[in-house]
């Protein structure tokens, strides 16, 4: 070995000494906690009670992992790739695309994160940065779209999960990381990028010109469908989103009689893992939301109901559907464990993983996944996601005309009056159904939710047996 090999032999142990020595004495920070698949987190202690497991007898020691052989490899190719790459590369750079490559080898959530990474990831979870609002990953080297976010460039663009990103403007996915292709995706607002997309179903890539945004993510909204039904809409989970949701619940509580809520959490990408808890908590009484386990000791977390259900029990359907990934499945996952609602839609994402943040110095980090988590019932959705209780694809209804001449028994000549003697009605006088009348033809799996609960409630009113 000369000179230069034994400079980077030394330098790579020296490194992967401080990595290992790092790894075991790190504290994974329960504050650090994050679910998502594109990493918003929130480094705040949350408002939740936990319910930590009892602590194990002899902590698992993890042994110690310097494979001599391995690192004189590592060392070797560093040094030949220092001396012989067709351009000079600065040996700093080169150990971080060493640790990208160690962690993108490990699983799709974990990644390095530069300075820059790190400030958009805290941009993420205030829900406020310049973009086109996708929430994306990255497989077989080219992005495939989880979700666009409500109300962003890509959602008007008419984006859709599932979609594959091939090229932005003219440069290829492939060979691109997923920082690097999520940078690229950022720029100066009013500024267009050209995305070549590949979609089931149409048989060549087709071009999208979306002009970026400063992005605005509002977290959570409500309205009335028709009177006594209520709309809840989580787009993503963030900080503050618990709160959000206690607030929009009370407010349509107090200003109406629900007789029925739907929560809608289609294309939700997930976020903040201690959010997702706190909206559960809204609709659950009591018990067991969500338990992560990992290998280190405090990876092992309970999170329980501490308030008793804000809505008193008012009939839950839960939109879900292939968008809907992590923290999004803890919610759906809770309240179907619960049997507090009735999740209606097609399959989610099938994200059961947990991500920690550990800061190193430089103001750098890395995402690691350190858990997985699992619904009260025990079940882990890692790479099976949520099954709903009704499967509802999304589908688009065309409204049949009927034959404005057809006749009805009222219309004929003498016919006989009701035997109840009331008045035939005047059909100008009844009252016109609200404006959700036309759900089944913009949003079908919305209007199969509002069916459901009108069903419900119509059998829970029929407590009176007939005259015999």
């Amino acid at each position: 070995m000369n000179q230069g090999t034994k400079h980077y032999a030394t330098l790579a142990v020296l490194c992967l000494l401080m990595a290992s020595t790092s790894s075991l004495t790190a504290e994974p920070n329960p504050k650090g906690l994050d679910d998502s698949p594109s990493a918003p987190l929130t480094l705040d202690r949350p408002a939740i009670t936990l319910d930590k497991p009892e602590a194990k007898e002899e902590e698992t020691k993890l042994p110690a992992r310097l494979p001599l052989n391995e690192l004189r490899i590592f060392a070797e190719v560093f040094n030949r790739v220092s001396e012989a790459y067709v351009e000079e590369i600065d040996d700093k750079k080169l150990l971080e695309n060493a640790i990208r490559g160690m962690l993108s080898q490990l699983d799709p959530h974990s990644a390095y994160l530069d300075r820059e990474s790190f400030s958009d990831l805290q941009e993420n979870t205030s829900g406020n940065y310049g973009g086109l609002g996708l929430e994306v990953s990255m497989e077989g080297g080219f992005l495939r779209i989880i979700s666009p976010m409500d109300d962003t460039p890509a959602d008007k663009a008419g984006l859709e999960t599932g979609d594959i990103i091939l090229q932005l403007n003219d440069t290829p996915i492939k060979g691109m990381s997923l920082g690097e292709a999520i940078e690229s995706m950022r720029g100066e607002p009013g500024s267009e990028i050209k995305l070549m997309i590949v979609r089931e179903g149409i048989p060549k890539p087709e071009e999208f010109i979306l002009t970026r945004e400063v992005i605005k993510i509002a977290s959570v909204r409500h309205r009335i469908l028709e009177e006594g039904y209520g709309y809840l809409r989580i787009a993503q989970f963030q900080s503050s989103t618990g709160d959000e949701v206690k607030k929009a619940v009370e407010k349509l509580m107090d200003e109406n009689k629900l007789s029925g809520l739907i929560l809608d959490l289609r294309n939700n990408p997930g976020g903040v893992l201690q959010a997702a808890v706190a909206v559960s908590d809204v609709f659950i009484n009591e018990g067991l939301i969500v338990y992560t386990t990992g290998r280190m000791k405090n990876s092992d977390l309970r999170f329980s109901a501490t308030t008793p259900d804000l809505t008193s029990g008012v009939p839950l359907v839960v939109l879900v559907n292939g968008g809907s990934a992590s923290a999004s499945e803890i919610v759906a996952g809770a309240l179907q464990d619960h049997g507090r609602a009735v999740i209606l839609g097609v399959d989610t994402f099938g994200k059961g993983s947990v991500q920690t943040i550990l800061p190193l110095n430089n103001e750098k980090a890395i995402k690691l996944t350190t858990a997985l988590y699992f619904t009260p019932n025990g079940r882990s959705i890692q790479a099976e996601g949520i099954v709903p209780d009704i499967h509802v694809a999304r589908s688009k209804v065309t409204k049949v005309n009927t034959n404005p001449f057809r006749v009805k028994e009222r219309d004929l000549a003498n016919h006989l009056q009701n035997i109840n003697d009331r008045a035939e009605k005047d059909e100008a006088k009844i009252p016109q159904k609200a404006a959700s009348r036309d759900l089944a033809s913009t949003d079908y799996q919305l209007n199969e939710a509002l069916t459901l609960l009108k069903g419900h409630n119509i059998l829970s009113a029929k407590t009176i047996p007939p005259k015999g």
